[in-house]
Order: structure tokens, then sequence, then C-alpha cells
């Protein structure tokens, strides 16, 4: 069995996991508390991070990126890049989109702070983090509605791995209860199809220790 280790609320961990349940590949979830440092787990990935997905083989493939692109052409027959070069270009804009700008500007100012900086003992969230979190965070979920209102999926016709990038994000988000849905209606409804879709059941059952999400992040009817 290939093995996926991960964070329950780390979105680069949930997009991998999106991208395998969508392309119906088994996989087991060891969960890798990186601050611990692991020997094991750095001779593995040097790095020391999350995702990192072990293949039966025993090939060891680091960084969500990196995954997402081996599981492509390793595993084409339902693909997430897109078809055309247009499309895939496009999808991989929004990616580094979500994992980068997104990633940066909102994710590691509310979710680092309010929740990995408490589980690995690293002190209280930082406040000045927290305002820019949530200033950035509007002009983000502005900018998911407008897509979501004007395409079927974030980056055109089809279901890509850009939906499960900006999905990962924002179900972390919805997990903390930091996401004001009623702003943003277009991406409210793209985000319940997307929580529909089977490969999301296993996200909407993770939990944190001492966390409890709001009643709705787990509601596929919201």
């Amino acid at each position: 069995m290939r093995i996926l280790y991960h964070l329950p609320l780390s979105p680069y961990s949930r997009k991998v996991r999106l991208a395998l349940g969508e392309k119906r590949l088994p996989f087991e979830l060891k969960m890798e508390r990186v601050w611990e440092r692991r020997p094991d787990y750095l001779a593995l990935n040097p790095a020391g991070t999350v995702p990192m997905l072990v293949e039966e083989t025993g090939l060891a493939i680091p960084d969500s990126w990196v995954i997402c692109e081996y599981l492509e052409e390793a595993y084409p027959d339902t693909p997430l890049l897109g078809r055309t070069l247009a499309e895939r270009v496009e999808v991989r804009r929004l990616v580094v989109w979500f994992d980068e700008k997104f990633g940066s500007e909102v994710t590691r100012n509310l979710l680092n702070e309010k929740v990995m900086k408490r589980i690995s003992g690293r002190g209280n969230p930082d406040g000045g983090a927290l305002r820019a979190g949530y200033a950035n965070i509007r002009f983000h979920l502005s900018y998911i509605d407008w897509l979501a209102e004007t395409r079927q999926w974030m980056a055109g016709n089809m279901l890509s791995l850009a939906d499960f990038a900006a999905a990962a994000h924002l179900s972390c988000l919805d997990f903390i209860d930091d996401i004001a849905w009623d702003t943003a209606p277009a991406a409210k409804d793209w985000y319940a199809r997307i929580k529909s879709r089977p490969c999301f059941r296993s996200l909407l059952q993770d939990r944190v220790s001492g966390m409890t999400p709001p009643a709705h992040y787990a509601d596929l009817d919201f």
C-alpha cells in the first residue's frame, strides 16, 4: 500500500489527498509531526516537510507539487492538469496562486498562528499576523467568488488541481471557522460542489485534539 505522510490541517497534504482520491488510488495515511524531526523520516525526506508520498516500490516523493506532477505522469487516466496547453497553464497558475500567494498571505497568518503554533508548542498567535490574515482573506475570497461566478470550475470547464488547491486551503480555514461564506455566494456554491465529491469525505472527518469545527464544516448542504 502506498503511504502518504501528512498533517490533518496541512492544505498541501489535503491537496494531495484530494488528487489521490479523485484518481481512485488507494493509500494509507500516516500523521507526521514534522517538528519532532524524526531521523527515519528525515532519511526519506531531508526537508522534513509534509506531504510525502511513498509508493509500494519504495519510491519516496516529497513536496505537494512534485507529488501531483508525479501522479499526473504515472496515473494519467483521470487528468487534473487540463488537456490543452492553455488549460494546463491556467491550472498551474492557479495552483501557484493558492499554494504560494494565498498560502503566504492568508493560510500562514491564520492557520499557522492559530493552530500550528499551538500543536507544535511554539507559543501564542501573533496579533499582527492575524490582522494581516483577516485583511488579506477578504481580497482572496472576492477573487475566488469571481472565478466561481464566471467559470464552471476554478480554471475553466473541467475539474482540476486548481480546484483541489483552493479547496484544500479553504477547508483548513473553514475548520477554524475563519471564512465568511455569506459574503461570497458563488464561492460557497462552488465549495459545496467540491465538498460533496467522494474524495473529500476523509477530509471532513479530520479532527484536531482540543478543537471543534463549526457545524457546517462537515455538512454537505452547508
